[in-house]
């Protein structure tokens, strides 16, 4: 087990726009970061490459960063991805189910990682768990809401016999908001990196280059970033 200090957190990090903004958040707080990334059988592999440019950019942006950025850890979950079918882990038309979620909502997906992501933490001596959840601009997905994750918080605190808080800072706010956010963080430069090389788009597409980023411009994801991004720009 890694000695344990309380400025430590262990940064749920999927490459995309909001676990990207809540991993700089983190490193501007805590002393030692590290980040764990799940690879459940997507149906591309580009965010899980995103990863990787983002934590090298995050380094490069900042000294201190870089320092406090430790060791990535990709979990193998693909056996959960196959039982959890979704149009992002299979081919399937992104639609909306009549129970009003999408066929994007991967069952249980959050409920999944923080479970595997606190064992974890708790070898690797981390204090909390930091995620990119949010229930205000979101597809809808009931495991991203924070009455969610305070029962997923409770649970774990009796499981591991150990307080295991798990912060969301992007919880209440808007994607516009989100920009914001980086832009306090980082500046420029963390805006452009989070432009340029997280990913979001549901069907993988990095053809296409808009001025939010790379996307197919269609599915909800892209449309959420794109919104956000127009709304952030316009409130400037």
């Amino acid at each position: 087990m890694k000695s344990e200090t309380e400025q430590s957190a262990l940064v749920l990090f999927s490459g995309g726009q909001d676990s990207a903004t809540a991993l700089a958040w983190a490193l501007d707080r805590f002393e030692q970061v590290e980040t764990v990334g799940f690879d459940y059988g997507q149906s591309h592999d580009v965010e899980l490459q995103a990863r990787q440019r983002i934590r090298t950019g995050l380094s490069d942006l900042n000294p201190a960063w870089a320092n406090r950025l430790g060791m990535d850890h990709l979990i193998d979950l693909r056996g959960f991805g196959a039982l959890a079918d979704s149009a992002l882990t299979a081919e399937m038309e992104i639609a909306w189910h009549e129970d009003g979620l999408p066929t994007t909502f991967v069952p249980a997906r959050n409920l999944v990682f923080l479970t595997v992501a606190s064992a974890l933490a708790y070898r690797r001596g981390m204090r909390r768990m930091v995620g990119g959840m949010c229930e205000t601009d979101y597809s809808g997905y009931p495991d991203c809401r924070r009455a969610t994750i305070d029962a997923a918080e409770k649970m774990l605190a009796l499981g591991l016999e150990r307080k295991m808080p798990i912060e969301t800072p992007l919880m209440k706010l808007t994607k516009a908001e989100t920009w914001a956010l980086a832009s306090e963080i980082g500046g420029q430069k963390l805006v452009a990196l989070i432009v340029e090389d997280s990913h979001t788009c549901y069907r993988g597409d990095r053809s296409t280059r808009h001025d939010w980023g790379y996307g197919c411009g269609e599915c909800p994801a892209c449309e959420l970033r794109a919104k956000g991004w127009r709304d952030w720009l316009a409130g400037k």
